[in-house]
């Protein structure tokens, strides 16, 4: 089947430098003079990292700001764009996590179009309509450029789509734009010591969930295929090696990498399925951190797609180094084995929350590209009562 491959405007990636050189680097190549620190307030305020990349950036530091809420509120959204603005910003930098990350691709989306409240972001958002059909917005991408440090696994730095919360419909919606993606990404797992372990692993296994979700899509092709292997096979042995070390180096950058390339499907147009549609939903609407969600829903979706994936999750389970596992099986054994958890339970989502959880799963565009198709709230309630939720 012939097929097309995007690739986002990422230009550089460095792998293993310190983030405080690489993002003073990159600020002298980009002639920054007022570069912006959006950072993790657990880095800010509890170890030197950030004054490192302040120290190093000299008189180009313009300010930094912290404070980002998980799953991105958009009105944290607003006030880090507001700061950003007042301070002349020419470049901006995230450091951090997930929430972090995601903030900062959209402040400069902010700034290009001078919006201001979370009412004048609405007309940016990309919705699905009832019927399934997606309505990607279209507007000028930003003029100012995004550099990126993670500090977690969970991959968002490689997309140029920021998930953002509606507060009060507490929903999250993607906001997409090609050159929303960070012009350089930095992978120094030195910085990731400070990750907590729960949050360091947990967010590895929302990578393990993008590799076997677009690995299982009939969608993808071998080039993609080749890469979620990769990933499936570097975080499937990385994770374990960390748990057992927390200072090995070497396979906190094999995570990293395997990261990444669990993210290039994404970007290149692999859709994903049911498991990150519920996640997003469990994410905004029950506050479950996003790594927690992939801990819990991928092996049960994986189970409910059993006999419609053509295959494609026998590949899942070789690459996990469990062949003669179900996919379903090779990913709990890996997830159990992290000590993470493994049902809504554990999580803290209740059995009366799952019918609005199921009815707001069908406005994700990724509930429409599962392999087993989703055409219900019926069918999501299907998945979400095999996961167990507490009782109440």
């Amino acid at each position: 089947m012939a097929s097309e491959i995007g690739l986002t405007a990422t230009e550089r990636v460095t792998l293993d430098e310190p983030a405080a050189s690489a993002v003073a680097r990159e600020a002298e190549r980009q002639g920054a003079r007022r570069v912006v620190l959006i950072a993790s307030r657990h880095l800010a305020k509890n170890t030197e990292e950030i004054a490192h990349i302040e120290a190093e950036l000299g008189d180009r530091h313009a300010v930094t700001i912290d404070g980002i809420r998980p799953h991105v509120p958009r009105s944290d959204v607003i006030a880090a764009a507001d700061r950003a603005r007042d301070a002349g910003a020419d470049l901006v930098v995230a450091v951090g996590g997930g929430s972090v990350i995601e903030a900062a691709k959209a402040v400069p989306l902010c700034l290009r179009h001078d919006i201001r409240s979370v009412a004048a972001l609405e007309g940016f958002r990309t919705r699905v309509e009832p019927d399934g059909l997606v309505v990607r917005p279209q507007f000028a991408g930003p003029d100012v450029r995004l550099v990126c440090v993670p500090t977690t696994l969970s991959g968002g730095e490689w997309s140029f789509s920021a998930g953002l919360t509606d507060e009060e419909t507490r929903r999250k919606s993607p906001y997409a734009h090609r050159t929303m993606a960070p012009v350089l990404i930095v992978l120094d797992p030195r910085i990731t010591l400070h990750t907590p372990e729960w949050l360091w692993l947990s967010t590895g296994i929302r990578s393990v969930d993008h590799a076997a979700e677009t690995l299982a899509s009939a969608l993808s092709n071998p080039f993609c295929d080749g890469l979620a292997e990769s990933a499936l096979r570097l975080l499937g042995r990385g994770l374990p090696a960390v748990k057992a070390d927390p200072g090995n180096l070497a396979a906190r950058l094999e995570c990293q990498v395997g990261a990444w390339q669990s993210m290039i499907p994404v970007s290149a147009g692999v859709p994903m399925g049911a498991s990150h549609a519920i996640g997003h939903v469990l994410g905004a609407d029950s506050d479950v951190p996003h790594g927690y969600t992939s801990c819990v829903m991928a092996p049960f979706v994986q189970a409910w797609n059993e006999g419609h994936c053509g295959g494609r999750q026998d590949r899942i389970a070789a690459s996990l180094g469990a062949p003669e596992l179900t996919a379903a099986a090779a990913l709990d054994r890996l997830i159990s084995g992290l000590g993470l958890p493994r049902s809504l339970a554990e999580v803290g989502v209740t059995r009366s929350r799952l019918p609005a959880i199921a009815e707001k799963t069908m406005h994700d565009r990724w509930a429409r590209t599962n392999p087993r198709p989703v055409r219900e709230p019926a069918d999501v309630l299907e998945i979400l009562e095999r996961a167990g939720a507490a009782e109440g």
